[in-house]
């Protein structure tokens, strides 16, 4: 059962999902792709991309053309991006490498609307720059015109209106400054995960076959049509 929708999961990236994509590079490693949406273009990503979404929980990548101007995003290596994340750009938004994004996040390079006029855009819009290795909390919004320095860390729930300088974590709403990482210190990135694709491939399988031990196609069925607290 696991072979069947583990294949079909892979049919349906790579029919519906990676043609939505101007460019993406090997690696592109999807979770319930169907919940996935990918709407105009502009839209790159270098290798070992993480998209996972779930029923509910959709993520969402997506760019406005307005005259002769279309939004891009641009997304580097080794990026994790988690279910319900929304990255909408109507001018440039860049997420550099080994990046990773929890649940819920909202990055927007535009407010869509001007303040006295709500029928335009007008000049409501400024481009969005985060760092490589860069970690957004759970519900993180980042508004128009930020940069967010390398290796910076954004709490959970915190609204970023202002550039957040590299090496440092920022909280609240608006975000600030909380406290200052250690340049001197190495980071270990996601990049390090890739370095051996097959050990990855077989400490993931080893893994699933783990957590999967006691599973049987008629204790599946009882979940669906008769679940108990235990699942």
């Amino acid at each position: 059962m696991r072979r069947i929708i583990n294949g079909w999961v892979r049919f349906y990236t790579q029919r519906f999902l990676v043609p939505g994509f101007d460019a993406i590079g090997p690696g592109l490693d999807v979770t319930s792709p169907w919940n996935i949406e990918l709407w105009g273009g502009g839209i790159t990503a270098g290798a070992n991309l993480h998209l996972h979404a779930a029923d509910g929980n959709y993520v969402r990548l997506a760019t406005w053309r307005t005259g002769e101007r279309e939004g891009r995003i641009v997304i580097g290596d080794h990026v994790l991006i988690s279910p319900g994340t929304h990255i909408v750009a109507s001018e440039e938004i860049r997420i550099g490498s080994n990046t990773m994004m929890a649940s819920g996040c909202y990055i927007s390079d535009s407010d869509w609307h001007d303040t006295y006029d709500r029928t335009a855009e007008l000049d409501k819009h400024r481009p969005i720059h985060i760092g490589e290795n860069v970690w957004l909390g759970v519900r993180a919004i980042v508004g128009k015109g930020v940069t967010i320095g390398d290796n910076s860390i954004i709490g959970a729930g915190a609204v970023v209106t202002k550039d957040i300088p590299a090496n440092c974590i920022a909280a609240g709403n608006p975000a600030r400054v909380v406290r200052e990482l250690d340049p001197n210190r190495s980071f270990k990135k996601r990049e390090t995960l890739f370095g051996n694709p097959e050990k990855l491939a077989r400490d993931m399988e080893n893994l699933t076959r783990l957590l999967a031990r006691n599973n049987t196609v008629f204790g599946w069925l009882r979940s669906v049509f008769a679940p108990t607290r235990s699942d």
